[in-house]
């Protein structure tokens, strides 16, 4: 199979602000991309760009709300006025909620698909005519919640099945036109999603996250979606956690849906305490 060369290649990552999305960049900017980066947040999105250029890359940094479909469309009109093309877009951008749904008012599921399936949506729409004409590729960052139930977090869930749907769909309509796509489902990783966590009443979460097994650094992850995405691959259950996951609701569902059950009790539980003041975060599931 032949190997997926990045660089001098456009690079557009949503997201890239801090955790995974930074990490991705500076990934992909190792190995001579050319980084467009985008997210909300002024101030992270200035510290990577000052770190890609502090490493000699070429970097164009944009604040950007991928809610906003027009605001979508206006940073890839600026990525391809910048740099002619656009090779990759990795739809990274989300946020994270817990609370059972019982006790989450309907807007707090609005809004986590807003951010989460159709901010991925409104960025696939305004890259897709470019990631045609240069046979380029989607990566859209799922999680673990893509392909099993995770307690506590319906709305964060359904987003991430969504994205599953959409994009193995769009594969099949535009893999004959030479673009690729490809999911990459982590399960806990170490970065910031946790300052974008609500509650079910629409407030940030002030409570510690259960997680299963050992989070994998973002630098991690971003080396492990990379490779995937040079090799070509369709889907990438990125860590050991995801890969049980997956296997685990495939062949024994009834203990998967048993051990989701005690990690919600676990969640109730850890309610009751603050989280630790060293804490990095919640780990993006």
């Amino acid at each position: 199979m032949t190997r997926r060369s990045f660089a001098y290649a456009v690079v557009m990552i949503t997201g890239a602000g801090g955790g995974l999305g930074r990490a991705l960049a500076l990934r992909f900017a190792a190995a001579g991309a050319r980084i467009v980066a985008l997210d909300r947040d002024p101030i992270g999105l200035d510290a990577t760009r000052s770190e890609l250029e502090s490493r000699g890359v070429e970097c164009l940094a944009l604040a950007c709300d991928v809610t906003d479909a027009a605001a979508c469309s206006g940073a890839v009109a600026a990525a391809v006025a910048r740099f002619g093309s656009l090779d990759v877009l990795v739809a990274n951008a989300g946020m994270s909620h817990r609370s059972a749904f019982a006790v989450t008012r309907l807007d707090v599921i609005r809004r986590v698909m807003e951010v989460n399936f159709f901010g991925a949506v409104n960025c696939t729409a305004a890259a897709l005519p470019h990631l045609v004409a240069s046979r380029g590729l989607v990566i859209a960052v799922s999680s673990v919640a893509g392909f099993t139930p995770l307690v506590a977090r319906t709305g964060y869930s359904a987003s991430k099945h969504a994205m599953h749907g959409f994009f193995d769909s769009l594969r099949a309509e535009v893999q004959p036109r030479g673009v690729s796509v490809m999911l990459a489902c982590p399960s806990f990783i170490a970065t910031g999603i946790g300052r974008n966590a609500i509650g079910g009443d629409g407030q940030p979460v002030r409570h510690a996250q259960v997680t299963v097994g050992r989070p994998l650094s973002a630098e991690r992850a971003a080396g492990l979606i990379f490779a995937a995405a040079a090799r070509g691959r369709r889907l990438l259950l990125v860590g050991g956690t995801a890969r049980i996951a997956w296997w685990l609701s495939r062949l024994v569902p009834g203990l998967y849906a048993q051990i989701m059950a005690r990690r919600m009790r676990d969640e109730l539980e850890s309610s009751q305490a603050p989280a630790s003041a060293g804490s990095a975060g919640e780990p993006r599931t």
